[in-house]
């Protein structure tokens, strides 16, 4: 008795309601390719040990197919002209700020242990749709959102994992709220899941904004003038302001301001950045 072969990936994504990161209809348009002085001008520290950058929100972490140069990683080796950088801290392609890399495995492990075991301190900002009126602690489980069209999203549901954020407003006006964002656990788009269930979505996030098929409609047909005008700008607004590594037993605090089209929307809001 025969039996069917199982279907390839991209087939079962191609044939299932719910789309992955990478579907095969993915058609952003051309890579963006960075330039050396582009590489230099992100550098916020840099000794023999460590690279530590302040990623803009159009830059891709992990190597790609592209070329060195498509991936904050692979520019980072052309950088350094080592054979290897060791990504530790890693944020979304269209999260800005502060990115650590080592240029060593030892230095690598040590920080990635001491990340597993919370001894990292990281501190985002990020400008919320809706005005909140005070500190808010979200501690709701995450967990796959099955019952959304986009394969990767994360939702609050009772079997997931623990998952504990804290929102603290900076300045609110105009319908939006800057705030910082503490969190005490490390689950995948936790800020963005959390703030979507507290009803205080992220500008310009495009899976937990208004409506998780902005995505799809994105890797279909680009950013277009409706996504505009219901996303407002074409990134999310999450931003990594600050990573303290004191608790790991480093004496580093590395910080970098808010990039400039999160300061332009502050300001065309009338709120203080």
């Amino acid at each position: 008795m025969s039996a069917e072969p199982p279907a390839a990936p991209e087939d079962f994504f191609a044939n299932s309601s719910r789309a992955c990161a990478w579907p095969r209809r993915l058609k952003q348009g051309p890579v963006r390719l960075f330039t050396l002085e582009e590489v230099r001008s992100w550098i916020i520290y840099e000794d023999a040990r460590l690279l530590v950058v302040a990623k803009p929100g159009d830059a891709v972490c992990h190597p790609s197919k592209a070329g060195p140069w498509s991936s904050l990683v692979g520019a980072a080796r052309e950088y350094t002209q080592l054979p290897v950088m060791h990504l530790v801290f890693r944020l979304d392609r269209e999260t800005s700020g502060v990115v650590v890399l080592a240029k060593d495995a030892k230095m690598a492990s040590r920080l990635q242990t001491a990340m597993q075991e919370r001894k990292v301190g990281k501190a985002y900002q990020a400008m919320l749709t809706g005005e909140l009126a005070g500190p808010v602690t979200v501690n709701q489980p995450l967990g796959d959102d099955t019952a959304s069209p986009v394969f990767i999203k994360s939702a609050v549901r009772a079997d997931g994992q623990t998952a504990v954020t804290h929102f603290t407003p900076v300045t609110a006006g105009g319908g939006f709220t800057l705030v910082r964002v503490v969190t005490e656990t490390g689950r995948k788009h936790q800020i963005r899941a959390h703030a979507q269930w507290l009803g205080h979505a992220i500008v310009g996030d495009k899976i937990y904004g208004p409506d998780a098929r902005c995505y799809l409609d994105f890797i279909d047909h680009g950013w277009t003038e409706a996504l505009a005008a219901k996303l407002l700008l074409p990134r999310q607004a999450l931003h990594c302001a600050e990573i303290d590594l004191r608790p790991a037993g480093l004496e580093y605090v590395f910080t970098t301001p808010l990039p400039e089209d999160l300061r332009a929307f502050c300001a065309s809001r009338g709120l203080s950045a």
